[in-house]
């Protein structure tokens, strides 16, 4: 059941995509936690992503694979997921960190292309 308070998620690029090829456990468990975003509260284990831009966060999901979700939900109108990814190292790839970096700068235009209208 939708609740009318909770707020609308917005896929940026390939982000719905790339969630639906995690592996059904992972995939579950980024739903889950999105879902915490949707209705105010925050996820079980993420943190801030200041690197791609003010307000991203990223959802961690460990199952025997590392997977992330980058998102913003600071705007009123939705929550933005910006990427989904499977990390393979510690580290995030440059190639993942300048992806978002595009997408929070599509966000921005589509947030005040909203606010515009």
């Amino acid at each position: 059941m939708h609740d009318t308070s909770d707020k609308l998620v917005v896929w940026l690029g390939s982000s719905l995509e790339d969630l639906r090829a995690f592996a059904t456990d992972a995939r579950r468990l980024a739903g889950y936690q999105l879902r915490r975003v949707q209705t105010g509260l925050m996820p079980s284990d993420y943190r801030p992503v200041k690197s791609v831009g003010p307000g991203v966060y990223e959802i961690r999901i460990h199952t025997q694979l590392e997977h992330r979700v980058l998102y913003v939900a600071r705007m009123p109108e939705a929550i933005y997921v910006l990427h989904a990814f499977e990390k393979r190292t510690r580290q995030t790839r440059q190639a993942d960190v300048n992806l978002a970096k595009r997408r929070f700068a599509e966000m921005l235009n589509l947030h005040r292309t909203v606010k515009e209208n």
